[in-house]
């Protein structure tokens, strides 16, 4: 038994890393392709639809009773938020260049602690709140200078304002999501991808288009790998391993995210920016695995004393 906990625990390490590594290319493949965000998710959620509902039809998730009223309402409203979270992502990549875009969407974390306390009245920490005065530090300095390479020049910091957008709406959707408890992931995943398709649909620019193999290729990947490939791997990941590992993985995101930025585009950082970035990974990671910076109080308990 222990030999089989052991197994599933490497299976699932060695599909939450590949998942990660293949999200991390995300925004490499997005600038690439040289379409707009609403090409780019529109042509998404046409391309991860299909997939994902060759997948939940494989696995028996396509049931009436899976698909009630309230699953599919919870699900298209989470739908919508995920669509705005790519949407605002993805122009931020153009804007902000992919590592710093990444960097500052990874202040999601702070964002689901701030809605988890207004919709569901979970008590911030001390900690926590001295983890968001460091994530803070480091967007101040992520902001002060621009990076050296920039699709479009001057747009910085509406680049910066554009990823932390997507992660807000990262957040909300996560919370729309932990209402639907029970609910297969990959279900979710479907109906939130189907829901883009036609959010989307009057926002395209049809004519613009790629009109060669090697932009289609790029968006394939995207809807196919991105989509549908990385689901399977990610939510099989965090069935089989516990929480803490899970979020030690999911730092190799925007790793490989600025690896990419720095090989394929040549992005490089100043130090200012290097120790933001740093700063905000650290608070992220702070927050995820629960670590204290602010100690606890000492409450001193007095033995009464009987006669």
């Amino acid at each position: 038994m222990a030999n089989q906990t052991g197994q599933e625990i490497r299976r699932g390490a060695f599909e939450m890393i590949a998942a990660m590594l293949i999200s991390g290319t995300i925004g490499w493949l997005v600038v690439a392709s040289r379409q707009s965000p609403q090409n780019v998710v529109f042509v998404r959620c046409a391309l991860g639809a299909p997939t994902l509902a060759a997948i939940c039809w494989a696995l028996g998730l396509i049931r009436k009773d899976m698909l009630t009223w309230r699953t599919l309402g919870l699900a298209a409203a989470g739908g919508a938020a995920i669509v705005a979270n790519w949407v605002l992502l993805f122009a931020a990549y153009s804007r902000a260049s992919i590592s710093m875009a990444t960097v500052a969407y990874n202040t999601q974390p702070f964002m689901l602690v701030a809605l988890g306390a207004v919709v569901f009245r979970e008590r911030i920490t001390a900690s926590t709140a001295a983890w968001l005065g460091v994530a803070f530090a480091g967007l101040m300095l992520v902001v002060k200078v621009q990076p050296a390479v920039l699709a479009v020049p001057g747009q910085y910091l509406k680049g910066i304002g554009y990823a932390l957008g997507a992660a807000f709406f990262y957040a909300v959707s996560s919370i729309i999501t932990k209402r639907l408890k029970g609910t297969p992931p990959q279900l979710i995943a479907l109906i939130q991808v189907t829901l883009g398709v036609f959010l989307l649909a009057p926002f395209v620019n049809y004519h613009a288009l790629p009109a060669t193999a090697m932009p289609w290729a790029d968006l394939g990947t995207i809807g196919i790998v991105h989509t549908g490939l990385v689901y399977i791997l990610l939510y099989g990941a965090i069935q089989k391993l516990p929480t803490s590992m899970t979020a030690a993985l999911s730092f190799i995101y925007p790793i490989v995210a600025i690896v990419c930025d720095r090989f394929a585009f040549g992005q490089t950082l100043a130090w200012v920016q290097v120790v933001g970035a740093v700063l905000i990974l650290l608070a992220a990671a702070g927050v995820n695995f629960g670590w204290r910076i602010v100690p606890r109080r000492r409450v001193a308990y007095r033995a009464a004393e009987c006669d």
